[in-house]
């Protein structure tokens, strides 16, 4: 009976195989320190405003993953965000809008994740990019209304909102637009969002999980957005009440256009 290996040389054996799975492939040190500093910058500035990581990442993981991966990327690296956030601002939860939020949008955001995982590179980088666009000008027109949403209402904006956020990225300015539609403020908007987005968030890696599209890159690299966003929280926790949100609105509106106007080119372009 031949000896077992040494330790040493199960090793050795394994080494060609473990450097055929990079953790991030094609990577460079620059670029990971791209997406380290941007998801810092999204991580502040999406819990001061309470949205930014959805918006911003794509920017730089399209040019280094592909349009497909971004989804999932930002599934996975919201639920670090938005569990930060829920236990930052707990104390301004609103558990019923929460609620009806959730009933309505559960089930058209499987079908929005389901859809998602359809597309192609190009159809997926067209959804994005157009996404992004529209929730510039619908978050100001909900926002100069000045009416409140009746629970019928809000039910609706919810319903369609789970159908959008299920393939998408960015859009749950959309989700915050339809809570300040009803009358919640400051932090109460983003701790109300935070929650329905986590639970929302299980559901999308459940239907992303089950499709495939959830490689151990992808894994990786929405843990380490999600990680430094999670830390990210806590700081824009400091500054919530000093930093001029419609400065930083206003900042961030002309980036998500530029950049999602970027890729819309790079996607019809033959």
């Amino acid at each position: 009976m031949a000896p077992s290996p040494t330790w040493c040389q199960a090793d050795t054996r394994f080494r060609p195989f473990l450097r055929q799975m990079p953790l991030i492939p094609d990577v460079s040190p620059l670029q990971l320190g791209l997406i380290i500093g941007l998801a810092t910058f999204s991580g502040i500035a999406g819990g001061v405003a309470g949205y930014g990581t959805g918006a911003i990442m794509p920017l730089v993981l399209v040019p280094l993953v592909g349009a497909k991966p971004v989804v999932p990327i930002i599934a996975i690296s919201a639920m670090f965000t938005n569990s930060a956030r829920i236990v930052a601002f707990r104390k301004r939860l609103d558990l019923r809008l929460a609620a009806i939020a959730l009933v309505c949008a559960l089930p058209t955001c499987v079908l929005g994740a389901w859809l998602y995982t359809l597309l192609s590179g190009r159809g997926a980088a067209l959804v994005i990019g157009l996404t992004l666009i529209a929730t510039v000008p619908l978050r100001r027109i909900l926002r100069r209304r000045g009416r409140r949403l009746g629970d019928k209402g809000y039910a609706a904006g919810a319903l369609l909102w789970g159908l959008v956020v299920g393939g998408t990225t960015g859009s749950g300015v959309i989700l915050l637009s339809l809570l300040m539609a009803t009358g919640l403020e400051g932090a109460a908007v983003i701790a109300t969002d935070s929650l329905v987005s986590v639970a929302i968030g299980v559901v999308k890696l459940s239907v992303f999980g089950y499709a495939g599209v959830i490689t151990p890159i992808v894994l990786a690299i929405g843990c380490l957005i999600g990680g430094i966003g999670f830390c990210s929280t806590f700081i824009a926790r400091l500054i919530v009440e000093r930093m001029p949100v419609h400065v930083h609105t206003a900042i961030l509106d002309v980036v998500v256009i530029a950049g999602a106007a970027i890729m819309i080119f790079d996607a019809v372009r033959p």
